[in-house]
């Protein structure tokens, strides 16, 4: 979209609201400090703009709404969960699948039943829990994303690709410690960038030569699904259906976040082929989440789901999607903001180390970036740099820390309007001009994993 093009235009009406505050800049400067300046710790009336993510945020549709009020309750069986089974077939086509509460229950069965300590496993990158997962078992998250994804300029429709070459490199050096590999469609710590079907293809091939198991991390695989019909050569007249039967096809299972693609406030999917497998899990299912044919959830939730995945499928509201991100991108871009580019499917990020270069990453540019625009605007963000994605290597003893400082600007799916957004771009084109007089932080305490969660902050001399 060029300079001052139009907003896409919303294939929805607005049929219920929530109201907003108009917090003052003294109450924002209040709630920072009893919250530690850790934006997980605001209170969500004193936020305007709610961008920390977009999981479980988004407005669910009418037909979602029905899907509530048709849930069954029933502890087995259920007639809820017969209908999240056709849906889930109709799209991922997995032998096996699980409802669990939400993804990272299912990485964390699936980290149990496949993994132990001294284990590696492989991805584009890994986001945050599912690194924690493999972390919390001994094991070594890593990260093979292709170059381009180093480079924020760097307009590769595919940033979120795998190095087919790193990859083979790994698995020839490390062979017998991995146990399986993961791929994660978009590559959401990457910038949203998306994952082409020809690397899946490629991956899937090494995967098979060195007899590895390839699990995708799905959360935001529609999206993917439409990049690649957008940016793929040959896949333009495929649906976007077609397109993720493809993709799944080349895996032997993948582990999702309902509350992305599924347009949904709580829910996940653990998939697989493997009838050992699928046993295994199924017994960590019942010990921690529930009987698996709820898996944590009440019927409500999973009729939801179920609905939920049909409408995120949708090529008409997938466009929107894509275009408002775009918009925003854009928009930020032609401000002077520097951020990622393309855009991809569910977020713009910021360059946080490009607007504060004088703040050395020890000093976690992009968490000071994060508070300074809930300061000037009221719009929660999320760090995505050295106070998220740092850990120490359990390999090498080493710490392990990201290329770029970012921070996510999530748009939650089906929330807010054209005012909304200027008001963000507005917010971060103040921010830049004042950007030499922000300093670094500290963080006071925190716990040794996600410690962005729940991590107590404060500023460096001031």
């Amino acid at each position: 979209m060029a300079k001052g093009s139009r907003h896409p235009f919303e294939p929805f009406r607005i049929k219920m609201i929530e109201h907003i505050d108009l917090i003052t800049y003294e109450e924002r400067e209040e709630a920072l400090e009893k919250a530690d300046y850790n934006l997980f710790n605001l209170p969500a009336d004193k936020v305007m703009i709610d961008m920390l993510t977009d999981s479980g945020t988004g407005a669910m549709s009418d037909e979602q709404w029905a899907s509530l009020m048709r849930g069954d309750e029933s502890y087995a069986g259920s007639r809820s969960y017969h209908r999240l089974n056709e849906s889930v077939n109709r799209i991922f086509g997995f032998k096996h699948f699980l409802p669990t509460h939400q993804g990272r229950a299912a990485e964390g069965i699936l980290a149990t039943c496949l993994l132990n300590e001294g284990d590696l496993i492989p991805s584009n990158t890994h986001f945050d829990t599912t690194a924690a997962n493999i972390l919390a078992r001994g094991g070594t998250p890593t990260n093979l994303v292709i170059e381009a994804s180093e480079d924020p300029n760097d307009l590769n429709p595919f940033k979120g690709n795998i190095d087919i070459g790193r990859l083979r490199q790994f698995l020839e050096e490390y062979d017998e410690r991995i146990p399986f590999c993961m791929v994660t469609v978009t590559n959401n710590a990457g910038g949203g960038q998306p994952v082409s079907l020809a690397n899946i293809e490629s991956i899937h091939g090494l995967c098979r030569e060195y007899g590895k198991p390839l699990f995708i991390d799905a959360c935001r695989f529609a999206e993917n699904a439409w990049f690649i019909k957008q940016r793929e050569l040959g896949y333009e007249d495929w649906t976007i259906e077609t397109i993720a039967h493809r993709m799944f096809s080349l895996a032997d299972g993948a582990t999702f976040s309902a509350k992305k693609d599924a347009i949904v406030n709580i829910g996940g999917l653990l998939m697989m082929n493997d009838d050992e497998l699928y046993v295994n899990a199924k017994n960590e299912l019942i010990m921690r989440e529930g009987f698996p044919s709820y898996g944590g959830l009440a019927g409500r939730d999973i009729d939801a789901m179920a609905t939920g995945l049909i409408e995120g499928i949708d090529e008409g509201y997938l466009f929107y999607r894509a275009s408002q991100v775009k918009w925003l991108h854009d928009e930020l871009q032609d401000m002077g903001v520097p951020v990622i580019s393309p855009p991809g499917g569910h977020a713009v990020y910021i360059d946080a180390g490009a607007i504060l270069p004088h703040i050395d990453a020890s000093e976690f540019p992009a968490q000071s970036l994060s508070v300074e625009m809930y300061l000037e605007g009221g719009v929660r963000s999320s760090e995505i740099g050295s106070v998220m994605l740092s850990f120490v290597s359990p390999e090498s003893g080493e710490l392990v820390t990201p290329n770029l400082e970012l921070i996510r600007l999530a748009i939650p799916r089906r929330t807010y309007t054209e005012s909304h957004l200027r008001h963000v771009v507005d917010t971060a084109v103040a921010i830049v001009k004042r950007a030499e007089s922000i300093g670094g932080m500290e963080i006071i305490e925190a716990p040794e994993l996600l410690r962005h969660f729940s991590a107590r902050f404060d500023w460096i001399d001031r």
